[in-house]
């Protein structure tokens, strides 16, 4: 069984910053830029929309650069490779909401499921040859509105993957939502509970409603409508390689 660990990406950056041995290399966390690069391996950049872009090479020592660019990003740089029957080597992102108290400027999250309407979002991906990664969309729930640390339950939308990777767990069966067939994944890192959904074919792009796949996510017992979305994040996992790949648009808004 193939699997990817959550828990080793937040428990590194969780140490990494909290013993402030991480120096920012091109970029000041938090901080706006047009077009910034980012190569601190836990280091982030506001974009013009107010999202913030993230580096987080959270599972490996190998050089890694993210160039924000609009309301997106471009992987630039992603040496070396982890096992692929393992977990990835980092997950470069863009988010709105709260990562370890790292929050996006004005974000109305964390926000009680019941008392959401909609999540309208668009997501476009661009991929690039000779790498082995997901494409995933990250949705965060918790029982309370926290802003650090790790949540109980995530929810991954799986757009494209390459290579013998897979989501944490085993298939349990198949939706269709916003207008697609996924198989769902459950499964556990040891520390949140994890739903995956895989697309049946490979999508660059996604306009939905995320609340979908949230309360789906309830129906399956993995949430409440008393939980909170605290977080809501796009990018990829990559296990080899990766340069080139790129989010080019993104946009979320919780109504």
């Amino acid at each position: 069984m193939r699997v990817k660990s959550r828990k080793l990406r937040s428990v590194t950056a969780a140490l990494v910053l909290a013993a402030g041995s991480v120096t920012a290399l091109t970029a000041t966390t938090g901080s706006a830029h047009a077009d910034a690069q980012v190569c601190d391996q836990f280091g982030s950049v506001t974009t013009p929309g107010g999202y913030v872009v993230q580096n987080n090479a959270w599972g490996t020592s190998a050089p890694q650069c993210v160039t924000q660019v609009g309301d997106g990003f471009q992987l630039t740089r992603a040496d070396g490779s982890v096992p692929t029957n393992g977990a990835p080597k980092s997950y470069p992102s863009i988010f709105a909401g709260c990562h370890y108290t790292n929050c996006s400027p004005g974000t109305n999250l964390p926000k009680r499921i019941g008392s959401i309407g909609s999540v309208p979002s668009s997501i476009t991906y661009q991929y690039a040859g000779g790498a082995v990664f997901d494409a995933a969309y990250d949705i965060w729930l918790d029982p309370t509105p926290r802003t650090d640390g790790v949540n109980k339950t995530e929810i991954m939308i799986w757009l494209d993957r390459t290579g013998p990777v897979q989501p944490i767990g085993s298939v349990t069966g198949t939706v269709s939502l916003a207008g697609q067939n996924w198989d769902v994944w459950r499964g556990s890192n040891g520390t949140n509970d994890v739903i995956s959904y895989v697309a049946s074919s490979s999508l660059t792009g996604l306009n939905f409603n995320v609340k979908d796949f949230i309360d789906h996510t309830v129906s399956q017992g993995l949430a409440t409508p008393d939980w909170y979305l605290t977080s809501i994040q796009a990018g990829f996992e990559p296990w080899e390689n990766g340069a080139g790949l790129a989010v080019t648009n993104f946009s979320v808004a919780v109504n």
